[in-house]
Order: C-alpha cells, then sequence, then structure tokens
C-alpha cells in the first residue's frame, strides 16, 4: 500500500528542487513507495506525486486491480484500454489535476524515452531527470528493511553452504547454476536478485562472465556470484571456491584479496566518504603488485534494487551513515588465467558496520564437503 510517510517526504523534497510533480514508473522506486512490484512491459503506466504530496495514476485496464490494491481508495486512477493508448487519459488527469503548460515534471529512470518525449510534447511541461529523486531516503535501511535483507543473506548462505558438495569435475557452469537457482527456492528465496554468475578457472577473470558452458576441472577455481530476494529486498554474495588444495599462487593471491576485503570492512564507519573505503581496500592489492588487475569499484549499495546507492568508488565524497547497506567485493582478474572475488554485503553501524553475510571467506575446498 502506498506509504504516507515516504510520499510526504519525497513531495518535501520535490518542492525543494522547484519540481511541480514527480512520474515514477515500473521500478524499485515505486515499489519503495507503493509495495507495487509489478510486470514490465511497453505499457505506460505510472503514479504521479505533486509537490503538494497529492497522487493520482494512470494505468492500463490489464494493470486495474494491482493499482487498486496497491493505492488508497480515494486515489484517482486514469484508466486507458489497448486500443486508446494512454494519450487522452493524460490530458484528461493533468487538466484535472491542474498541471498545465510550463510546468516541471520529473521522470524516473524507469520511464521510456519516448513516453517521457510524447508527454513533454503533448502537455508542453519541462522534463526534468529525477533519477536520484528517492536515492537518499531509499539509502537508508529502516528494521524491516534490515531484517529482510539479514533474512536474504542468510538464505543464500545455506544454499551456498549446500551447494558445495555438487561442485565436482566434470560439472558443468549451467549445472551449477541451475541447482543454485533450486536451493535458494527451497530455504525461502521469493526470486533471484540478478542471474547468478558461475565462473570455472580464467572464465573467471571477466567479471561479469555471463557464459555457461565451462566445465569444472580437477584442481580449478569456481567463482560464484549470486543473490535472492526475500520481500522483495535483495543479498549479493561471491565467493571463489577450490576444487581441490589450491596451487601456492592461487593461495597468495586469494589471501591478497582476502585481506583487501577484511580491510575494506574494517573502514567502514559513519562519517568516512565513500572514496576512503574504496581506497583503503584497493590499497591492499596495490602493495601487493596487482593493482592493474582490480579494475572495477569496490562495491555498490543494495536494497529493492541489487544496484543502488551509496557506490563505493574513488570520486565519492558521500560520508557513509548508519542504515547504510552495500557491498565490499574486491578482485583480482589476471586475463586468460584466473579470478578471484570475494563479496559481503554489510549494514553500515554505529561503530563500523555488520556484515550481512555467514558463508566463510577463507579457503574452501569443495572436496572436503560430501
Amino acid at each position: 500500500m502506498l506509504n504516507a510517510v515516504k510520499i510526504e517526504a519525497l513531495a518535501a523534497s520535490i518542492r525543494e528542487q522547484g519540481v511541480d510533480v514527480f512520474l515514477i514508473g515500473t521500478s524499485s522506486d515505486l515499489e519503495y513507495v507503493s509495495g507495487l512490484a509489478l510486470h514490465e512491459c511497453e505499457r505506460f503506466k505510472g503514479l504521479f506525486v505533486t509537490s503538494t504530496g497529492q497522487t493520482f495514476c494512470i494505468v492500463p485496464h490489464l494493470y486495474l486491480q494491482e493499482f487498486k490494491a496497491g493505492m488508497p481508495e480515494n486515489t484517482p486512477l486514469y484508466v486507458w484500454e489497448d486500443q486508446d493508448w494512454f494519450f487522452s487519459s493524460l490530458a484528461k488527469a493533468f487538466k484535472e489535476q491542474g498541471i498545465g503548460p510550463g510546468a516541471k515534471l520529473a521522470v524516473n529512470d524507469s520511464i521510456r524515452a519516448v513516453d517521457a518525449i510524447e508527454i513533454a510534447e503533448r502537455q508542453k511541461v519541462t522534463l526534468v531527470n529525477g533519477w536520484h529523486f528517492l536515492d537518499a531516503m531509499r539509502a537508508r535501511k529502516d528494521p524491516h528493511e534490515v531484517d529482510c535483507m539479514r533474512r536474504a543473506g542468510q538464505i543464500a548462505d545455506e544454499a551456498l553452504a549446500e551447494l558445495l558438495s555438487f561442485i565436482r569435475p566434470g560439472r558443468t557452469e549451467r549445472e551449477i547454476k541451475r541447482r543454485l537457482l533450486d536451493l535458494m527456492e527451497a530455504h525461502g528465496a521469493d526470486g533471484v536478485s540478478f542471474s547468478p554468475i558461475v565462473a570455472r578457472g580464467a572464465n573467471a577473470a571477466m567479471p561479469h562472465y555471463n557464459r555457461e558452458d565451462g566445465v569444472v576441472k580437477d584442481h580449478d577455481t569456481v567463482l560464484i556470484d549470486f543473490g535472492c530476494r526475500y520481500r522483495g529486498y535483495c543479498s549479493d554474495t561471491t565467493r571463489t571456491l577450490f576444487v581441490g588444495e589450491p596451487t601456492g599462487e592461487e593461495g597468495h593471491l586469494y589471501e591478497i584479496v582476502l585481506q583487501s576485503q577484511k580491510a575494506g570492512e574494517a573502514a567502514v564507519r559513519p562519517g568516512r566518504a565513500a572514496q576512503d573505503v574504496d581506497r583503503i581496500a584497493r590499497k591492499v592489492i596495490e602493495e601487493a603488485g596487482y593493482g592493474a588487475y582490480f579494475n572495477n569499484r569496490l562495491g555498490h549499495g543494495i536494497g529493492l534494487a541489487v544496484h543502488e546507492t551509496p557506490y563505493i568508488m574513488e570520486g565519492n565524497e558521500e560520508p557513509l551513515e548508519k542504515g547504510m547497506t552495500f557491498s565490499i567485493e574486491p578482485g583480482i582478474y589476471i586475463p586468460e588465467k584466473i579470478g578471484i572475488r570475494i563479496e559481503n554485503i554489510v549494514l553500515v553501524t554505529a561503530e563500523g558496520c555488520q556484515s550481512m553475510s555467514s558463508f566463510p571467506r577463507e579457503v574452501v575446498n569443495v572436496l572436503d564437503f560430501k
């Protein structure tokens, strides 16, 4: 149901930025303020929030039941049919809600460019980028959100622990991925945060590897980056596992990444700039001589979306605040040779941070698990 407190805070933000109305399409933003998690399609639909805190919706008939369930009974719903498209309902809504030519209309990042252009041209309004309008509110998680994220992390931990005995020489990346998906569902996940990455050996040198045809070998490495959803909220975990005991070089690289990850977590505290956490963790890898092989930001915020503010990276001077949740995920990626990443989601506390995952970070040999 539409959250009145969040809408009031959003309206105040809209006023401060000199915007008349904010349009939120199907997205995690919409889910955040209303609980509506809708199927994405080409049909225009959205929640409009005015600077005075009034709300109304433009809704395709196909989604009328969902909007009726998610909005207060007195919320104006302007319904359109497939054969008519949404333009006449849009004109009626703007006329009745007093949104005239010259008004400033902010749109979030889920509104299609073609629809935003049509709205601006037909209603003679000025478009404003509303991509970050909800960032500050969403970045600080309340106790309910934290509980959901803890449970999502716990489910992921349980699924990965059960998966270990399944990872064996001869298994394909695809087989391991499918088994992991089944295990997350069996342990209570509502869905996945993203399509899992399962990358053996040199495949893991591509941080966002997206194939599934690799075959696990004797004395191999298997990087697994995955997460699940619980009541809409995401987890995100990466572990690099060993099929047999690691070689001396593998063990050395793994220890460097582990110390970087631990340094990143230890650096988190309220008031510290996000970029400083990146610098502290990155320094461990750079001083070990592998800085050129750590080629991505240290972390990203997470919540209803798997990637949201704050971003833990160079150039982000935003001070961390209690209640923020984000990843600490350093890695070493040597092309055509090996990739190692260790990732935890952490919650900023008054004193530092707490990890949302309890799965071991130390070396795990899957052959030790029957």
